[in-house]
């Protein structure tokens, strides 16, 4: 099975092309993903590009900049091309879905958690499909 979930911030805004024959749009991006600490206090992250077609290209581009969190699922693809007589190893993502998991700019409709570290943690944010609660509404 190939499969592949992650969650990370775009390095930079998406570049958005068009295929020649079927003009499907195709847009390419980074993730910064962070890795588990090394050493206490200490963060790492991975740089992997993501690729996706059609109408998620499409809305990626309108919707996403650099510094916005995602969650990216899709499949990992490698390939190889010669550059200065080298051979060149690729590793991408061919992203499925994406998810926006951040507020961004106010343009989008749809919830996205927010900045702060637990978005049930103040009253104005709720997120859709839940209940607010009271301290009446805990059992215990």
């Amino acid at each position: 099975m190939n499969s592949v979930s992650l969650i990370g911030r775009l390095t930079r805004d998406p570049e958005i092309r068009y295929s020649s024959g079927s003009q499907t749009a195709v847009a390419k991006f980074t993730l910064a993903v962070n890795r588990p600490f090394a050493k206490e206090g200490e963060q790492d992250a991975d740089f992997i590009g993501i690729t996706c077609f059609g109408k998620t290209a499409e809305l990626v581009e309108r919707y996403m900049s650099k510094g916005r969190m995602v969650g990216v699922t899709g499949r990992i693809q490698t390939g190889s091309y010669e550059k200065d007589g080298r051979k060149v190893y690729t590793t991408d993502v061919i992203a499925d879905r994406v998810e926006f998991l951040d507020r961004g700019n106010a343009s989008s409709e749809s919830y996205q958690q927010s900045e702060v570290d637990n978005p049930f943690d103040t009253d104005d944010q709720v997120p859709a499909g839940f209940a607010k609660l009271t301290d009446d509404d805990i059992p215990f």
